[in-house]
């Protein structure tokens, strides 16, 4: 193949193994090619999106054969919708793909002596778990390519178009939608009508709000030229039953948004707090904007084992409230805690973790930058009694100085939780100068995690790990590792 090749067509290829994110691989006249929507043992005509000289990336448009164990995609937005990319693979099978790419970014970047791992803790339901979802409005929905030849079709301005100039299809008006942004197009969205993420009332309230904004006229948002009232609309809720809705818009227009608001209140009594939020920014984001409650507290409530969790409507909160107790558990076990330890719990968002193994600790100190967080944290320590608990906004390498361990002791057991970035080199090097018995290290990115790992192992050795499955159907993992002192370090 030609080094520049984008767009070539690639005819009956043989899907032959998984790889890493999602995707599948195959070599063709000896070149790598990573591919999108196929599983191993497809046989596929891959459109290419990017070639190199020794590799290339593509998306499969047309299957052959299909692999023996395939399974039928259960959501009718399946190779549209950003998210759930692997509904075509069993999910044993997405387990033990999962298992394998932990290992291999554990190995190939972190080259560090590894115990067995545990077997990786699955999800007991693959459907319906998350307890947050955002959804977008926008006045372009997106037409997949049959629905843009069917309007096309039956359109008399388009049809002059296509004969003019055939490959403009502006001729096509738009229309609004609310749901999912789709991959590669910022301003366009799927209209979800049934999404497979979240229980019911979730669809329901989406399709009642849509509807409502459809036979009122109200305008979806334009996200290029900025303009527009309705927004965005964030569904939160709890396994003890609580619901959340939060509506954001462009602007505000009191008498329209508090009639859609007691509409929905009317029509969905399950909502136990209903908000607002006014957005006039130029990004969706609303961590710098203050949510007004229309209705209820403002929050809804959360139980993880023993605990239970406020969370308001800027609250970081695991999306999948069963697994994250599987994840705490793990956690919580290779801490091994025996109730004398001082427990650092570093970038603790609301103190979910550290609270979580509160009972077998001697005291708890959570460390997270974000100030909303920390407020978020005391009010959850308040909430379940925990009172050997104390959280600190700001940075560790800031915090964790002598004179604070002076007051407050130094730490036997960390905890450090970072984003997908992993943990900043400084923050490393800092956990090597304060040598804490033991590092329970939980990560959302096993490269990040494998690249810090070969850092700690310094004076670290990696005693126990597990992986964690979150999210069903895609490609993303957590992954926990324990960690002890290497003999001739500490005390």
């Amino acid at each position: 193949m030609r080094r520049k090749e984008k767009n070539r067509i690639l005819r009956e290829i043989l899907v032959e193994d998984y790889a890493a994110e999602g995707k599948s691989i195959a070599r063709v006249e000896g070149k790598v090619v990573f591919i999108e929507g196929a599983v191993p043992g497809d046989v596929a005509d891959v459109r290419l999106t990017k070639s190199k000289k020794d590799w290339a990336e593509g998306k499969a448009v047309h299957f052959h054969k299909y692999a023996k164990n395939r399974t039928t995609p259960f959501c009718e937005h399946f190779g549209v919708c950003g998210g759930c990319k692997w509904q075509m693979l069993p999910y044993e099978e997405q387990l033990q793909f999962k298992e394998r790419e932990v290992a291999s970014h554990l190995q190939r970047i972190g080259k560090i002596d590894l115990p067995q791992p545990f077997p990786i803790a699955g999800a007991d339901t693959d459907r319906y778990y998350r307890n947050k979802l955002e959804f977008t409005f926008s006045n372009r929905r997106y037409f997949t390519n049959e629905e843009l030849a069917e309007k096309r079709k039956h359109s008399q301005t388009a049809e002059m178009l296509r004969e003019e100039r055939p490959n403009l299809f502006s001729g096509i008006p738009d229309e609004p939608a609310l749901g999912f942004h789709v991959p590669g197009y910022f301003d366009k969205v799927i209209d979800i009508h049934q999404c497979h993420l979240q229980s019911e009332p979730s669809n329901a309230i989406r399709n009642f709000i849509r509807n409502y904004a459809l036979q009122h006229e109200h305008s979806f948002y334009n996200l290029r030229a900025h303009e527009g009232w309705l927004r965005t609309m964030i569904l939160r809720s709890s396994t003890l039953g609580e619901w959340m809705v939060n509506l954001c818009f462009g602007y505000d227009a009191p008498q329209e948004r508090n009639a859609l608001l007691q509409a929905v209140r009317k029509a969905f009594p399950s909502i136990t707090t209903l908000l607002y939020t006014i957005n006039p920014k130029k990004n969706d984001s609303i961590h710098d904007l203050e949510p007004q409650v229309f209705d209820g507290s403002g929050y809804i409530t959360e139980k993880l084992g023993d605990y239970v969790f406020k969370i308001g409507p800027k609250s970081f909160f695991q999306t999948n409230t069963r697994q994250a107790e599987q994840l705490y558990s793990i956690t919580r076990d290779f801490a091994k805690l025996s109730g004398n330890e001082v427990l650092y719990d570093l970038y603790c968002g609301t103190g979910s973790i550290g609270i979580f193994c509160s009972k077998e600790a001697k005291k708890i100190i959570g460390v997270e930058v974000i100030e909303e967080a920390i407020q978020d944290a005391r009010i959850n320590a308040e909430m379940n009694q925990v009172a050997h608990a104390q959280f600190f906004a700001g940075d560790v390498i800031d915090i964790c100085t002598d004179e604070f361990f002076a007051l407050h002791g130094r730490p036997d057991v960390i905890i450090t939780d970072p984003p997908r970035a992993g943990m900043h080199a400084a923050l490393v090097q800092k956990l090597l100068e304060i040598e804490a018995t033991r590092i329970v290290y939980v990560s959302c990115n096993p490269a990040t995690q494998a690249r810090d790992l070969q850092l700690l192992d310094a004076k670290y050795k990696v005693e126990q790990l597990q992986a964690v499955d979150l999210f069903p159907h895609t490609h993303h993992i957590e992954n926990v590792v324990g960690l002890v002192l290497k003999e001739g370090f500490g005390l």
